[in-house]
C-alpha cells in the first residue's frame, strides 16, 4: 500500500521550485494552521498567496474552517509561508501525501516547523478555550503501521531510523511561557502531550477512558505527521494546541462534541493564539547562513 505512492525527491523540488519561481519571500519559518485558526496567516505582510490548486503536486483540503492557500510573506522581520488548511489522513490522502509541503519547505530553507490545531482535552485539568504547548506526542497510526517514513529512505532528506524522542524544542517551549506570562495569559497556557488518532469519528468513552490512562492530555487527528517528517529532515519543532472541546469520559455524560463547536471556540480565541505564535516568532533564532537544500543537493 505504500510503495505506489512514493514520492522523488525531483518530485519535492519542483514543487520547491516552482514556488520559488512565483515569490520572492524565502522562508525561514512555516506556519501550519488548525481547524479555525487559519487567521494566522493574515498578519503577514508583503503577501503573495497560492491556492493549493494551483500548486504542482499539492493535494486539496476538504474540511470546514480550512482554506486551501499557501501564504507567504514577513512577520517581524522573518520570512514565513503558512498554510491555511492542512491535509488529514481521514480525507483519503496517503500520508505522504499530507506531508508533502513539509519536505517542499526543506528545500525552499525552512528552518523552524510552528503546528497548531484544535484538539480535545483529555486531562481533566485543560479546558475549552485553554493552549496547551506540545511537549510530546503519541502516534496512534504509527504504532500500528502508518507511518510517512514508511518506503524507502532518502538520505538526503534525513536517517533511515531517527529520533523522536525531543522532537519538539525545548527552547522554543520555554521562550513560549515566558511569552505568555508578558501577555498575561498564563492562565491559560500549560504543557501537555498530544495524542493523535486517525478520526474522522471523535473518540469513544472507552477509547477516552483509555487515553486517559496512557497519560495523554489531548487528542486531535493530525499534526504528528508532519512533526515525524519535519523531525526526520532536521527541521526545529514548536507545537500549539487550542482546547476546543472535553472529550467525553463518562457514561452519565449528555454533551457530545460536534465541528461547529471546535471552530467557535477556534474563533473566540484566535486573536490569542495569533499574539503568542507572533511573539514567539519574533524572539526565535534564524541562522542566516544555512543554505537552502533546493541549492544544496
Amino acid at each position: 500500500m505504500h510503495s505506489k505512492d512514493q514520492i522523488s525527491h525531483d518530485d519535492y523540488q519542483k514543487t520547491a521550485d516552482w514556488l520559488m519561481s512565483r515569490t520572492k519571500h524565502r522562508p525561514q519559518v512555516s506556519i501550519i494552521c488548525g481547524s479555525g485558526l487559519g487567521m494566522l496567516a493574515d498578519s503577514l505582510e508583503c503577501q503573495d498567496q497560492f491556492s493549493y490548486s494551483d500548486i504542482p503536486g499539492f493535494p486539496q483540503s476538504t474540511v470546514q474552517g480550512h482554506a486551501g492557500r499557501l501564504v507567504f510573506g514577513e512577520l517581524k522581520g522573518k520570512s514565513c509561508v503558512c498554510m491555511q488548511g492542512r491535509f488529514h489522513m481521514y480525507e483519503g490522502h496517503s500520508l505522504l501525501k499530507t506531508t508533502f509541503p513539509i519536505r517542499v519547505f526543506k528545500l525552499m530553507g525552512v528552518q523552524t516547523l510552528i503546528v497548531t490545531n484544535a484538539a480535545g482535552s483529555v486531562a481533566d485539568h485543560l479546558h475549552p478555550g485553554d493552549i496547551m504547548i506540545i511537549k510530546d506526542h503519541i502516534n496512534f497510526p504509527g504504532l500500528v503501521g502508518l507511518n510517512p517514513l514508511h518506503g524507502p529512505n532518502d538520505e538526503r532528506f534525513g536517517p533511515r531510523f531517527p529520533a523522536m524522542s525531543g522532537c519538539y524544542n525545548r527552547e522554543l517551549r520555554s521562550l513560549a511561557h515566558e511569552i505568555s506570562k508578558q501577555l498575561d495569559i498564563a492562565g491559560l497556557v500549560q504543557e501537555g502531550v498530544y495524542a493523535m488518532v486517525g478520526g474522522p469519528n471523535f473518540e469513544t468513552i472507552a477509547e477516552a477512558r483509555m487515553l486517559h490512562r496512557m497519560g495523554v492530555d489531548a487528542v486531535g487527528m493530525s499534526t504528528v505527521p508532519e512533526v515525524v517528517v519535519a523531525s526526520h529532515c532536521g527541521l526545529q519543532v514548536f507545537g500549539l494546541s487550542l482546547i476546543t472541546n472535553k472529550v467525553v469520559k463518562s457514561y452519565d455524560d449528555s454533551d457530545c462534541v460536534n465541528h461547529d463547536g471546535v471552530l467557535e471556540v477556534g474563533r473566540l480565541r484566535s486573536q490569542t493564539v495569533q499574539q503568542l505564535v507572533t511573539e514567539v516568532i519574533s524572539r526565535m533564532e534564524i541562522n542566516n547562513n544555512i543554505d537552502r537544500m533546493s541549492n544544496a543537493v
